[in-house]
């Protein structure tokens, strides 16, 4: 197999930046336990479910932090599925100690962590159902090749996620590191001197020049040297499209499972009119595959910094029946899912509320990360009772039909009894909406 090329001037080049300022600098004592977003995306769930349609016990996986940094993002990991035993390596030392230190201060016992290069996790001799690679791949001289040393590790229905940067999004940012590497300022490790003379060079500039919009308001902030170094001086920095993305996972041997953000790749929601688009995008669209809506979407828009997304060993996606196609046998074989980042006491409460006042609950305002920008869905009362049972445990699906039917036995409209197939229809209106937002978790046993 062929490994990465990361020359030895180039990896001592990262190896230093992160010993002088290990990434994220995060307080120790910090902990995103309340932030249910951040433990949306990083809960084993998430993706099984896109990928598989099937809710899975993260509590047995065995998950590997590839580039851990500080290890913010393995307690978040930990957090997001208690258990699970957390894998951290890192090329920097003294970024494995701060994330050591980390997980024994939050009390995560079930960890190890290693200083060494992602090209060398075969000598682990472990096995990963998930890997996750945040802000790393992007340094590699190849992505092909970190992607393969991570498959080479990845059981066989395994995940994982890892990123890009943009470079249609982050274009400022690769010109200021031009800029800055002619003036000798990343010639070797950039430290203080080095991120003042980026900051006054970028400071003098008039303000309508393009590269003094790479400044931030908070410059002089406490976290200026991560900022800088992050942006204006990173070493082996680099940016990619969609059929960049694609193609290295070509010639890794992976398949692409979905962005993380994947409801902010929606191309549709760039138009005014998704139902009356102009001829051209109206007859080619439809033929269009995910990569190519992908890449149309970051060259009409490209919003983000990062090209975040999730992807396995080729062909372990089980075969799913879109919801639109399920018969009523379908339903009632069902068993439904909260996800477990929407079962916090907060939304609980917010429920019981809407249920006591009989007024409807705004469901997208939890877990945004999972709607579409500028959606807002609400349940109503009615329903929201139906599914309170379901912050307890999973339920059968006819059970909530039952329940249903109990806690609306009449026709408000008409005085009569409401039939099982209205009590039916009602429902699956509803988890239809709220499964697109991943909300609802529906898990079939046939």
């Amino acid at each position: 197999m062929v490994m990465s090329k990361v020359s030895s001037e180039q990896l001592a080049k990262i190896r230093q930046q992160f010993e002088f300022q290990p990434y994220p600098q995060m307080p120790i004592d910090y902990s995103p336990k309340d932030n249910a977003n951040a433990l949306f995306i990083h809960n084993l769930v998430t993706p099984y479910y896109l990928r598989d349609r099937t809710v899975i016990d993260s509590s047995k996986a065995v998950i590997l932090d590839a580039g851990c940094g500080s290890g913010s993002k393995c307690l978040a990991l930990a957090l997001a599925n208690p258990g699970a035993k957390i894998v951290g390596i890192d090329l920097s030392t003294r970024s494995v100690e701060f994330a050591r230190q980390r997980m024994e201060y939050h009390g995560i016992e079930n960890t190890e962590f290693h200083a060494m290069a992602i090209e060398d996790l075969p000598q682990l001799g472990l096995k990963f159902d998930y890997i996750n690679c945040d802000e790393v791949l992007y340094l590699f001289p190849d992505i092909a090749d970190g992607l393969r040393a991570m498959k080479s590790v990845l059981k066989p229905q395994g995940m994982i996620r890892s990123n890009l940067h943009s470079e249609l999004q982050r274009y400022l940012y690769f010109r200021a590191q031009k800029l800055f590497s002619r003036m000798g300022l990343m010639d070797g490790n950039p430290e203080d001197l080095e991120i003042e003379l980026a900051i006054e060079t970028l400071k003098a500039l008039k303000p309508n020049v393009q590269l003094r919009q790479t400044l931030r308001q908070s410059v002089d902030g406490k976290d200026r040297n991560e900022w800088a170094l992050m942006n204006l001086l990173f070493q082996e920095d680099k940016g990619y499209t969609i059929p960049d993305l694609f193609d290295g996972l070509r010639r890794a041997g992976l398949e692409f499972i979905s962005m993380v953000n994947w409801q902010r790749w929606n191309l549709m929601s760039l138009f005014e009119k998704p139902d009356d688009l102009p001829s051209f995008l109206a007859m080619s669209l439809p033929g269009c595959s995910i990569e190519q809506q992908l890449h149309l979407y970051e060259l009409f828009n490209a919003e983000h910094r990062l090209l975040d997304f999730w992807c396995g060993h080729p062909g372990q996606a089980k075969p799913k029946l879109s919801l639109d196609d399920w018969e009523i046998a379908d339903w009632k074989a069902t068993t439904v899912h909260l996800h477990p980042q929407l079962n916090t006491s907060e939304v609980r409460e917010s429920l019981e509320r809407s249920i006591k006042q009989q007024a409807p609950l705004l469901i997208t305002r939890y877990l945004t990360s999972s709607v579409p920008e500028g959606v807002n869905f609400f349940v109503d009362s009615t329903i929201a009772a139906t599914l309170l049972p379901l912050w307890d445990s999973s339920q059968p699906f006819t059970a909530l039909v039952d329940r249903y039917l109990k806690l609306k036995p009449v026709d408000s409209m008409t005085l009569e009894p409401v039939s099982v197939s209205s009590a039916i229809e009602q429902l699956t209106l509803a988890m239809h909406d709220l499964e697109s937002y991943l909300y609802l978790l529906l898990e079939s046993s046939d």
